[in-house]
């Protein structure tokens, strides 16, 4: 299966993300900006039909990257975005979760796309320790009303626990779920295992580790590196072709602001990794 639905959306299993389009940390204008347009408009002639952004990713920059990229966007190009958190000067990632701001930076992003409908809106949990209760309810209630006023076409949720999905089900319908999964990291799995079982896309952050590590640990993995050089293929194709093979709701949003890495990341949709391969590093967590 090479295509999965998001919120009435077929769109194929490898998308893109936007977080690696501003500065350093997420914050400012990219180093090339030429390049970051570049990127989006090759993103899009490969057949991406799938971009997950945030208005907090600069903040301010990568949504207005897209827009001058790609706007009028092609009509099957379902455009993803996220609410629940803000920058401040210094970079930190600070809260901005009460019922009113979701549904304010549900406008932002709106009007920073220049759309008057997006594919998914996630709801951003910054702290999933806390269990799901009356806060949560009233959080996803604003946005099961932008999803009524027709802002948003699905109501996703990011960096939840089983929980928080079970209860946020009861309540509506859950278009994709956003949490960190990789092939070192299945920490999310019971979540996984959940939106499988129910048919709800899973779109794993950090697919190929996180870029905040000095050296990423699942690109310098030594069976990741054995399994590419036995295929001929990259550490990152290796690593993404697993995260494809663990179940068929998993899509893919690798970001990078290189044309290199995106065709690199891309070409993953022709890898099909041997039985052994996909069970050797099945066993690395």
């Amino acid at each position: 299966m090479d295509r999965f639905d998001l919120a009435g959306y077929a769109v194929g299993r490898v998308g893109f993300g936007a977080m690696q389009l501003p500065g350093p940390g997420v914050m400012g204008p990219p180093r090339d900006r030429a390049g970051a347009i570049a990127v989006l408009r090759r993103a899009v002639e490969l057949g991406i039909d799938h971009i997950d952004t945030a208005q907090y990713y600069g903040p301010d920059v990568a949504n207005e990257l897209i827009r001058e990229a790609l706007h009028p966007y092609p009509p099957e190009l379902a455009i993803v975005s996220k609410v629940g958190a803000r920058r401040d000067a210094a970079g930190n990632w600070l809260p901005w979760d009460d019922p009113a701001d979701l549904r304010t930076g549900i406008e932002d992003n709106l009007a920073a796309l220049r759309v008057e409908q997006l594919a998914a809106v996630n709801l951003r949990v910054l702290d999933e320790r806390q269990p799901p209760g009356q806060r949560f309810d009233d959080q996803l209630g604003a946005m099961i009303e932008a999803r009524d006023a027709g802002l948003i076409a699905g109501v996703g949720l990011s960096n939840v626990t089983v929980e928080h999905l079970r209860r946020a089900r009861q309540q509506t319908e859950i278009a994709c779920v956003q949490n960190p999964y990789n092939v070192l990291d299945r920490s999310c799995a019971a979540v996984l295992e959940e939106c499988t079982a129910a048919g709800i896309a899973f779109v794993p952050f950090f697919p190929l580790g996180s870029g905040f590590h000095t050296q990423n640990p699942v690109l310098s993995n030594d069976a990741v590196h054995a399994a590419a050089e036995r295929l001929g293929r990259t550490p990152a194709q290796v690593v993404l072709a697993w995260t494809l093979a663990v179940a068929p709701n998993v899509l893919l949003i690798p970001g990078t602001s290189r044309l290199a890495h995106l065709e690199e990341n891309t070409a993953v949709r022709d890898v099909a990794l041997p039985d052994d391969v996909v069970a050797g590093l099945t066993a690395l967590a």
